[in-house]
C-alpha cells in the first residue's frame, strides 16, 4: 500500500506525473484541482465559490477543501493507497490531513516534491494557458500563484522534511525523463 503526496509549484508537472505514478503503482490519484475545475464546469455551489478564488489565483478556503478531501479519502477506491495532488497546501491543511489519516490509523508514506525554477514555470503555464484556454492562467495570476506557493506551501515541505518522508525530484525535462527520475527516487524512498 502506498499513501503519498505529490507537491511542487504550479506548472511543475504534478498532474502529469501523478497520473503516471498512479498507473505504475496501481493507486488512485486524487487531484483537488481537477475536482475544483469539474465543479466549476458543472456550476455546482462549490464550483461557483471555488471559481472566485481560482480566477484570482488564490487558494480555495481550507474549510471547503478539507471537507472535500475528508469525503474523498473515505471512498472505497483509496483503501489500497492513494496519491494526493494539490493537498495539503498549507500548514493547517497538514494538521487536518494528519487527523483524517489518523481516523483510519494511517499516515503518509512519502512526499514527492517536484522542483523547478520560477521563470521556467511561468513559461510553461503561459504555454498551457494558450493551449487550454484556462482563465486561471495569465502572467499576473501565475506570478501571484507562485508567490502564494512560496509563502504558504513551501513550509508544508519543511514539516514533511522534519518527518523524513520528502523525496525531491527535478521536474524539468521531458515527461518521460521526469517520470524515470520519479520512479527511481520512489524505489530509493521505499
Amino acid at each position: 500500500m502506498t499513501r503519498m503526496l505529490i507537491i511542487g509549484p504550479p506548472g511543475s508537472g504534478k498532474g502529469t506525473q501523478a497520473a503516471r505514478i498512479s498507473e505504475r503503482l496501481g493507486v488512485v490519484a486524487i487531484s483537488t484541482g481537477d475536482i475544483f475545475r469539474d465543479n466549476v464546469k458543472r456550476e455546482t455551489p462549490l464550483g461557483v465559490e471555488a471559481k472566485k478564488y481560482m480566477d484570482a489565483g488564490d487558494f480555495v478556503p481550507d474549510s471547503v477543501t478539507n471537507n472535500m478531501v475528508r469525503d474523498r479519502l473515505k471512498a472505497d477506491d483509496v483503501q489500497d493507497g492513494f496519491l494526493l495532488d494539490g493537498y495539503p497546501r498549507t500548514a493547517a491543511q497538514v494538521a487536518e490531513l494528519d487527523d483524517i489519516l489518523a481516523e483510519n490509523s494511517s499516515s503518509l508514506d512519502v512526499v514527492l516534491q517536484l522542483t523547478a525554477e520560477d521563470e521556467e514555470l511561468v513559461r510553461r503555464l503561459l504555454g498551457r494557458a494558450s493551449l487550454d484556454g484556462r482563465s486561471d492562467d495569465n502572467q499576473d495570476v501565475i506570478r501571484h500563484r507562485l508567490r502564494l506557493y512560496h509563502e504558504q506551501t513551501a513550509p508544508v515541505v519543511s514539516q514533511y522534511t522534519e518527518r523524513g518522508i520528502v523525496t525531491q525530484v527535478n521536474g524539468i525535462g521531458s515527461i518521460d525523463e521526469v517520470t524515470e527520475r520519479v520512479m527511481n527516487a520512489l524505489k530509493v524512498a521505499s
